[in-house]
């Protein structure tokens, strides 16, 4: 133990002192001569004890004064112990609620148990402490920003809840924490999280970082992949369960079709392995469940969802001269069904359902047809970018990371020359070169644009398996909820489809059974496309087509939990963060921080000052007691 403000011990040496001295000086009384003492004995040893300087009788008041004294000496001297925790006054707190924290090998969950630890570090604040909380996983929240009002702080951690969107990257919070804590010197950063997190590298906190571990237990399998694709006998359905444990583990795995049981599969996982099953199934089946029967520290990973695209269609406008290359890899590609236009067309006239998305394979008509697009080869200029000559010989730059470019490999792509593209701000690239970009795409006005600045005969990636593929991942880019793959999208993950104009309601229901409309705007739709983004609730989402109160389309979705960092629920006893003093860990040490108690200590000295005022008024508070007996008897 130790105190914060020692000096405020010197109050007992002035004031101890003084309270003992008010029962040593009496007052001294004047003599006054009598007539007989006989009467007066009590009182001449009344003034025996009075006189100065007397020996210190017993006194229960005097007692309990100095033990008053003492305690309100002590809880201003605010004692405190050490103890885990933080010890700046300017303290910023990252409560991880991702879905790994849902896992339940802390009571209730570690999200609570969280919580219990955040509630701890805002008890520990001093004084003139200040605390910022951010809840992290999915999109950032600052329930509470830069106060020192305990209550506030307190329900803010309440109210913070688990989250299956986006994952638990740090790198948002991490950055407004750092800019939190260079206004402020004596600040200090709370990292509450199991450690399954995305840090950046790059960024340098300029405070002290510790960070407190949440969980016990490693062991948990997981539905990690489910797949339901058309075939020539009905569908073939692709189920596979990952144990990101360390010990062998036997589970069932049960499927339901459209609500009812189908059969039961034996699993046996080695620890860090996968294991898949493949089922035929007919065609007429539209919803799959797959469930991991028992029960392991993370139940959302144990159950997963496929809904079937038998039957869909994405209607894709290819304007072109004939360019085999590209006809053919439309082919290859399941629910596409290509209409060919000649590449002279000038007008493109939208019958009642309008075409989802045009390829301009060579060309940029005058008027760009409705939709979204896919630019292949400009010529020259369009409203969307600048074409401003040509690049022979380009190096393939691709950009790493981008959705577009999963599973293709451009790097022994060769190509003779391509448009010197000119983007405007809402493109990102995707594959660079030296002179400029090869591939952008992006989004404005309401349409999804995709731009290729090379012909495809200029060049050999026809030739390679990274055609289909690339193709493939533009057409999911550019017709998002097509095929099977777009009917599988990720927690958080924007629901986007194509509708007609002459839709005139759009209906989402979700898998808790309620419904969405874009009548209340809970449904956004936009130049032919609808956006729905509130789906972080696991399980299969109806989307509903409305002409006026006819049902004119609807189609299935399935949301499913398949995070890698969230079902490897591992605890991470230390994170790398790179801090201005130079510290990468953020271990929090046993002695780091300081819990006062001197609240405590005035509470036992107000409980002392209650009992010395009912012994000093004993007396009366012993006749008013008898008074009230003698009222009740008499009454």
């Amino acid at each position: 133990m130790s105190l914060l403000a020692p000096l405020a011990l010197l109050g007992a040496a002035l004031v101890g002192p003084l309270i003992v001295a008010m029962y040593l000086l009496k007052l001294r009384r004047e003599d006054r001569p009598v007539s007989s003492t006989f009467l007066w004995r009590r009182m001449v040893r009344d003034v025996e004890a009075n006189a100065p300087w007397q020996k210190l009788r017993r006194n229960l008041l005097l007692l309990l004064q100095l033990l008053l004294m003492l305690l309100l000496v002590f809880a201003l001297a605010r004692p405190f112990v050490a103890a885990q925790g933080i010890s700046g006054t300017n303290l910023i707190i990252i409560l991880d609620r991702s879905a790994s924290m849902g896992a339940t090998d802390e009571l209730p969950n570690r999200l609570e148990a969280a919580k219990q630890r955040a509630r701890q570090l805002v008890d520990q604040l001093p004084d003139n402490g200040r605390a910022t909380i951010i809840a992290a996983g999915g999109e950032m929240e600052v329930p509470a920003a830069a106060t020192s009002d305990r209550r506030e702080l307190r329900q803010a951690i309440e109210g913070i809840q688990l989250t299956n969107n986006g994952g638990s990257d740090l790198g948002q919070a991490l950055t407004l924490a750092s800019a939190l804590a260079a206004r402020d010197a004596d600040s200090e950063v709370a990292i509450i999280s199991d450690g399954n997190v995305t840090v950046p590298a790059e960024l340098r906190v300029p405070a002290r970082v510790s960070y407190f571990p949440i969980g016990r237990s490693t062991e948990n399998v997981a539905l990690s992949t489910i797949n339901l694709q058309p075939s020539l006998a009905g569908q073939t359905l692709f189920v596979q369960a990952t144990n990101y444990g360390e010990t062998i583990v036997n589970r069932r795995l049960d499927l339901y079709l459209d609500g009812a049981v189908f059969n039961a599969y034996g699993l046996t996982l080695e620890p860090g392995r996968d294991q898949s099953i493949v089922v035929e199934l007919p065609a007429q089946v539209q919803v799959v469940e797959a469930h991991l029967a028992g029960e392991d520290a993370l139940a959302a990973d144990d159950r997963a969802f496929a809904v079937s695209s038998v039957g869909d269609t994405v209607q894709v406008r290819l304007v072109s001269d004939g360019n085999r290359f590209l006809a053919t890899g439309l082919g290859l590609l399941r629910g596409i069904a290509v209409t060919e236009v000649p590449a002279a067309t000038t007008v493109f006239p939208e019958s009642v359902v309008q075409v989802p998305v045009t390829i301009l394979d060579g060309v940029v008509p005058p008027e760009l047809p409705a939709g979204n697009l896919l630019f292949i080869g400009p010529l020259r200029s369009s409203p969307y970018f600048s074409v401003t000559g040509e690049i022979e010989f380009p190096v393939v730059r691709p950009l790493g990371g981008d959705e577009l470019l999963r599973n293709v490999s451009l790097s022994e792509v060769s190509i003779l020359k391509a448009a010197r593209l000119v983007p405007g701000n809402w493109a990102r690239t995707v594959v660079d070169s030296d002179g400029a970009p090869l591939l952008i795409v992006g989004e404005r006005e309401g349409r999804r644009i995709a731009v290729l600045a090379f012909d495809l005969r200029n060049s050999d990636l026809p030739l390679q398996v990274a055609f289909p593929l690339l193709l493939s991942n533009l057409m999911d880019f550019l017709a998002p909820g097509s095929g099977a793959e777009g009917a599988q999208i990720l927690p958080g993950q924007p629901l986007a489809f194509q509708v007609d104009e002459t839709i005139t309601e759009v209906r989402v229901r979700l898998p808790d059974g309620s419904t969405m409309s874009s009548r209340n705007n809970e449904v956004q739709i936009q130049g032919g496309q609808a956006i729905f983004a509130a789906t972080s609730s696991l399980g299969v989402y109806l989307v509903e087509e409305f002409q006026g109160n006819e049902l004119i389309a609807q189609r299935q979705y399935a949301v499913n939990l398949f995070a890698p960092s969230e079902s490897r629920i591992a605890s991470q006893r230390d994170l790398n963060i790179a801090q201005a003093s130079g510290a990468q860990s953020t271990v929090s040490r046993e002695r780091d921080g300081r819990q006062e108690f001197w609240r405590w200590v005035a509470l036992i000295a107000l409980i002392i000052l209650v009992i010395e005022w009912l012994v000093y008024q004993r007396n009366g508070l012993s006749y008013l007691r008898e008074r009230w007996r003698e009222r009740r008897s008499a009454g």
